[in-house]
């Protein structure tokens, strides 16, 4: 499965990738807004977005992109390794 983190901190990127390479999914991360972010997400199965940390304009755009692909969204306020391990098992638990 293909995740794309929206948010977090510069410092856990690493992190997070390596929490979903250990689910065996490949993750892209993007901490900051860039020009084209809408054309660097690609077509992921679930966008996580960290609302703690992440600007309304990266939020939206992450919609935008989850409404195209009929991808799932999994919001979350904190953006801590724990939490994302918790979103993924529940992910891993929900397929089944």
């Amino acid at each position: 499965m293909s995740i794309v983190i929206i948010g977090g901190h510069d410092c856990m990127v690493c992190q997070y990738k390596k929490i979903c390479k250990k689910f065996n999914h490949k993750a892209k991360v993007f901490t900051h807004m860039s020009a084209d972010l809408n054309k660097q997400m690609g077509q992921p199965d679930l966008y996580v977005l960290f609302t703690n940390t992440v600007s309304h304009k990266m939020v939206k755009c992450a919609m935008d992109g989850a409404k195209k692909t009929n991808a799932k969204v999994v919001r979350s306020h904190t953006s801590s390794g724990a939490a994302l391990t918790a979103i993924l098992e529940q992910e891993a638990a929900l397929a089944g």
